[in-house]
């Protein structure tokens, strides 16, 4: 008898909460911006000093690069800004953020080494 059944007999009225499935459908619904069928080109760039991921290639409007600039920071745990239709994200977190792009539904593009 492994926990899961013991607490369920302690606790037989207790309805268990799927919160991590449903945060997933919440962050996409939420998310409310434009797919573009173009693929975003995510690249590696130094600038003065510091390393950043640069997001460029989008269309959309300023609401969207607000929302989609918000969630990267968000998922990578820094800073970031978009400025001139380009969306900066300050450390090397390209495959982290090619991947969450990906699962909201864009097409990536690794651009440089």
């Amino acid at each position: 008898m492994d926990l899961q059944d013991q607490l369920k007999e302690l606790f037989p009225d207790h309805e268990p909460n799927h919160q991590d499935e449903v945060n997933d459908e919440n962050k996409l619904t939420e998310l409310d911006i434009w797919l573009q069928d173009k693929p975003l080109h995510c690249k590696f760039e130094k600038r003065k000093g510091k390393v950043n991921t640069i997001i460029e290639g989008y269309n959309g409007a300023k609401k969207d690069f607000k929302n989609l600039t918000k969630l990267l920071q968000k998922e990578c745990g820094v800073g970031g800004s978009f400025k001139n239709e380009m969306i900066i994200i300050q450390g090397d977190f390209r495959d982290k953020i090619m991947q969450v792009l990906n699962e909201i539904g864009f097409k990536t593009k690794r651009v440089g080494g």
